[in-house]
Parts: C-alpha cells; sequence; structure tokens
C-alpha cells in the first residue's frame, strides 16, 4: 500500500494505543511507526507486527526519542500519566506536529497549556472494537489544530473503523455512546443469556443463540442499509413484530421499562464520572 499518513508514535501501546497500533501496521499507509511500552516483553509483542518498537525499562528516555521522529504522536497512557508524559515530550515535538490523547477526562486546554504554541493538540476516543476493526472513534481538536491536522488525526483512526470528528465539548457524551456501548450491548446479552438458561437451555445452547441472534441482527440491519439507505433499527423491529403476535408481546414489555430513560440515566452517569476524572476525582 502506497504511503499516505506522516510519521506516527504511538506512546503507551497497551489495550486501546496497541488495537489502533495493530490497525495501522496491517494497513502499512504510515511513513513511519514507532510504539513504546513500560515492559520488554510488551515491546517484543509490538515487534512482531513490524514496528519500531521502545521498551522503556531498556530506554527509560524512549518516549522522547519516538516523539521527536513524529509527525502524530498518539498518548496512550493512563489518565493519571498524561500530564507527566507530555511535560517529558515537549521539549522534543517537532513544530506543526499534533499530539492526539485516547484519555477520558484529559481536555485539550489542559494538553495545549503544556505543550510549544507550535504544537497542536486532539482529543480521541475509541471503543474496544477497534480490535477488530469495527471501531467508532470521536475526534475532537483543540484551539491550535487546523482542519487539516484534525482531519490527519481522524484518518489515523480510520483504519479502525468509523470516526466522527465532534466539537470537544461532546466528546464525553460521546464515550458514553459509542465509547462505553459494547459494555451495555454485552451487559443485554448477558442479561438474555441468563433468560435463556432460566428456560431450560444448557448454556453452550444459549450461548449460541444470544451470540448469533445479537451478530445476524447487526448484519442484518448493515444488509438493510446497503439495500435501503437511511432505513432505521426501529422499522426492522417493526417487520420483525407481527400485530398481535408473541414479539409484540415481548416488546411491550421491554417498552414499558421505558429503556431510553433508563440509557439516559446510565449515560449521564457515565458522563459525570467523566467530568470527576477530569477534575483529577
Amino acid at each position: 500500500m502506497s504511503t499516505s499518513l506522516p510519521s506516527i508514535a504511538i506512546l503507551g501501546a497497551g489495550s486501546m494505543g496497541g488495537a489502533i497500533l495493530a490497525g495501522l501496521a496491517a494497513d502499512g499507509s504510515a511513513a513511519s511507526l514507532t510504539a513504546t511500552n513500560r515492559t520488554r516483553a510488551k515491546a517484543e509483542a509490538a515487534s512482531a507486527q513490524g514496528v519500531r518498537s521502545i521498551a522503556l525499562e531498556d530506554e527509560p528516555d524512549g518516549n522522547v526519542a519516538a516523539a521527536a521522529e513524529a509527525d502524530v504522536v498518539v498518548v496512550g497512557v493512563k489518565p493519571a500519566m498524561v500530564a507527566e508524559l507530555l511535560s517529558e515530550i515537549a521539549p522534543a515535538l517537532r513544530p506543526g506536529a499534533i499530539v492526539v490523547s485516547l484519555a477520558v477526562g484529559t481536555t485539550c486546554a489542559a494538553m495545549e497549556a503544556l505543550l510549544p504554541e507550535s504544537v497542536a493538540v486532539a482529543r480521541a476516543m475509541p471503543n474496544t472494537p477497534s480490535h477488530v476493526g469495527r471501531g467508532v472513534t470521536g475526534v475532537a481538536g483543540g484551539a491550535r489544530a487546523t482542519d487539516e491536522q484534525v482531519a490527519l488525526a481522524a484518518s489515523v483512526f480510520e483504519v479502525v473503523g468509523e470516526v466522527l470528528v465532534v466539537d470537544e465539548s461532546q466528546i464525553d457524551a460521546l464515550s458514553t455512546i459509542s465509547g462505553s456501548g459494547p459494555a451495555y450491548v454485552f451487559l443485554l446479552m448477558e442479561a438474555l443469556t441468563g433468560t435463556a438458561e432460566r428456560l431450560g437451555f444448557s448454556p453452550q445452547q444459549a450461548a449460541t443463540m444470544v451470540q448469533e441472534t445479537f451478530a445476524g441482527a447487526s448484519a442484518l440491519l448493515a444488509d438493510a442499509r446497503e439495500r435501503e439507505p437511511g432505513i432505521e433499527p426501529a422499522e426492522l423491529r417493526r417487520r420483525v413484530t407481527s400485530p398481535k403476535g408473541t414479539t409484540e408481546q415481548a416488546v411491550a414489555v421491554l417498552q414499558d421499562a421505558d429503556l431510553g430513560a433508563l440509557f439516559d440515566r446510565a449515560t449521564a452517569a457515565a458522563a459525570a464520572r467523566a467530568a470527576e476524572i477530569a477534575a483529577g476525582r
């Protein structure tokens, strides 16, 4: 594949950073790709993907070295470690580089205060399906980021799924939907599997029914949208719900539970926690 992305460094290629690294390594479009990890074992695992990989236990200045050579620096460390890392790499960053944080609660303004004015920043909120190339990532640029730089940041995450460019004021809300969303889906699957088992099915039978039903429903929606662009899940629900049938009775019970209000409360709780993290609590 021809090169279309500039040099990229991923500082902290753990779970989420590792997913982005794997996508970029497989895509092969970056001019150069460097990753850092704390341990030699993790660095060796990243190196197996064909990228330059630095173990900080062997090279304590590895983050600085990687950042100095990159046009896009993805910060994948935990929120509590972001400020220290940015202060460490700030003197080495290239003018015109963009630093993209994956950390919940770390604002663009907070990052800009730690970095030279010649460096732009952005926030990105990927979700765990990025590990299988089906992620959803929200990207928001800071005050110093140009449209072109935000587009560049977005293109990095397109290798692992869909990307939405949003205002920073929306990034925490986005994380409560797409970021936390896989957990909501798994919780629903867990609950329905339990119901299947209580109806007398074996755990294996229950798991097959539920997992394949969720996967099949998602595939059915994707196929319907190919044939009928703009079709909504509500329409597919109506098509499978025969008047006065069994599904109609079950759906009525679920609707009586007011799932919309329940999800409103759940996402509000997640957003409140993001605000606490931003405040250092």
